[in-house]
């Protein structure tokens, strides 16, 4: 009776693993065919192949030279710190060329003619976009991974240098994740192309953000700094899961087999804008019921912001506190004695290009236009940010005044919280409307997404941002610049 009652679970195991292998093999007879029909293009396989073997030898050879120029200057080890970043190139060029086969994946099929045959297969759409995924992915990871064991056999037996074990794992890592990230992209870009050239110049919006975020890869791994390189790795991987679930809600083959040309209507285009924008029953309307109404809609992306940044700011500047301390002499407090040193310290720091309400007033817009712009093309991670920089310059800086003999609570309520209180609430307010307008980019257009979607949303932001964070922005940018100092002068004179 034992006995039976222990097969029991066992039977059950093996008949939901059998489950979940029928359902998931017809995406495996898709990864399968992706992946033979690639090997056997020789117009694919070569030129990726001389890449992931020449590449190598090409970054070693540079390796050499320049190690071989600094050491007459005793500088070794700044090329000793950029070794690791030609690992991470060597990692990214095979697979941001490798895109081309994730750009083929549906839109190359619809070329070809090919299409409509693998779309009549009893394939469900999860398993036919996740098949495809898998195809377009493996390539391009393998071929970064050739691509570096390559470079650091060649860089071991050649110069003897041998990463450790923590810059090789967060090397992998990234080179890992960012190949995710441009395949993940690549495969949404070519399921909602009508084109092989309409998908190739919409790739330049993987590469070029990539290309960027590789460079700043190169800063920190010249100051050593593998910690943030890890949180970049995570944050990568989140922004990977986010695509391929936008991916899979915005698949459709009905929509695919049915779409001939990309059609720009901008007449509806910009109704749908001017809808959202445009206050529909009056100013009393607008600040009772429409604004209201946004902010209801928004409450997730509220919350989310005010965690990140309060959380993710408190987090960041008490790190930077711990890491990077400033002595005594960094603080000129003593120096201040008017209103004009406050202001020639300001414009001399180079943060504005006069003390003066209207400049305040206009690089606060420009900060949080520019949050709005990067929140579009990060899925509203950028805006996050933007937002939580200063959050966590003014914990950095708070935390260092308590070492020279200052209150630091005391300066926080003074030089902060007067104009703060004003202008927080309507940084968070613009940042929760450009989050949402990121997040709309995640949803099919039946859901409210799609074109007509990230329209309205902006249309939604340039009301709010209008109505409210403007006027906002302008009352903080007064009262930074007029009475801020003066509370500031009176701190400083005991």
């Amino acid at each position: 009776m034992n006995l039976e009652a222990q097969a029991k679970p066992q039977l059950n195991t093996s008949s939901a693993w059998e489950r979940l292998c029928d359902a998931w093999y017809p995406a495996w007879v898709v990864l399968r065919r992706e992946i033979w029909d690639t090997l056997r293009d020789w117009r694919i396989v070569v030129p990726i192949v001389i890449l992931v073997i020449g590449f190598p030898f090409l970054a070693n050879f540079a390796a050499k030279r320049g190690l071989a120029f600094v050491n007459q200057y005793g500088a070794s080890l700044i090329i000793e710190r950029l070794l690791p970043f030609l690992m991470l190139v060597v990692g990214f060029f095979p697979s941001s060329f490798s895109l081309v086969i994730a750009l083929e994946t549906f839109v190359g099929e619809q070329e070809r003619r090919s299409l409509e045959s693998l779309l009549a297969t009893p394939l469900t759409d999860l398993q036919l976009y996740v098949g495809k995924l898998l195809a377009a992915t493996i390539p391009p990871v393998l071929a970064s991974y050739l691509g570096m064991v390559t470079y650091l056999l060649l860089m071991g037996f050649t110069l003897d240098w041998w990463p450790p074990l923590s810059l090789l794992l967060v090397s992998m890592a990234l080179s890992t994740v960012q190949s995710l990230v441009m395949v993940s992209g690549a495969v949404i870009v070519s399921s909602q192309s009508t084109s092989v050239r309409a998908a190739n110049l919409l790739a330049s919006f993987i590469i070029i953000p990539m290309a960027f975020l590789l460079q700043a890869e190169a800063g920190l791994l010249l100051f050593a700094d593998y910690a943030v390189l890890w949180l970049i790795a995570l944050c990568l991987v989140v922004v990977n899961v986010l695509l391929i679930r936008l991916g899979i809600r915005v698949f459709n083959r009905e929509q695919l087999l049915g779409r001939d040309i990309d059609q720009l209507n901008l007449k509806h285009a910009l109704r749908v804008f001017w809808e959202a924008a445009w206050p529909r029953n009056g100013l009393k309307a607008l600040y009772t019921r429409e604004i209201p109404a946004t902010i209801r809609g928004m409450r997730p992306e509220l919350l989310i912001t005010v965690v990140v940044i309060l959380a993710g700011g408190l987090a960041v500047g008490m790190w930077g506190m711990q890491r990077f301390p400033l002595p005594v002499e960094a603080f000129s407090l003593a120096e201040i004695e008017s209103l004009e040193t406050i202001g020639s310290m300001v414009t001399q720091s180079g943060l504005l290009e006069s003390f003066s309400p209207w400049a305040i007033f206009l690089n606060n817009i420009r900060a949080l236009l520019l949050a709005a712009g990067g929140a579009l093309l990060s899925m509203g991670i950028l805006a996050l940010l933007l937002l939580m920089a200063p959050v966590a310059i003014i914990v950095y800086i708070v935390g260092q005044i308590g070492g020279i003999g200052f209150n630091p609570w005391l300066f926080l309520v003074v030089t902060v919280l007067p104009h703060g209180i004003v202008e927080l609430p309507a940084a968070i307010l613009a940042t929760a409307q450009a989050v949402r307008m990121g997040d709309v980019i995640l949803s099919p257009p039946e859901e409210g997404g799609g074109i007509d979607g990230i329209l309205r949303e902006i249309g939604h932001f340039v009301k709010l941002f209008a109505s409210v964070v403007l006027p906002l922005l302008l009352l903080a940018a007064w009262i930074e610049a007029r009475i801020t100092p003066h509370l500031l002068l009176n701190f400083l004179g005991g």
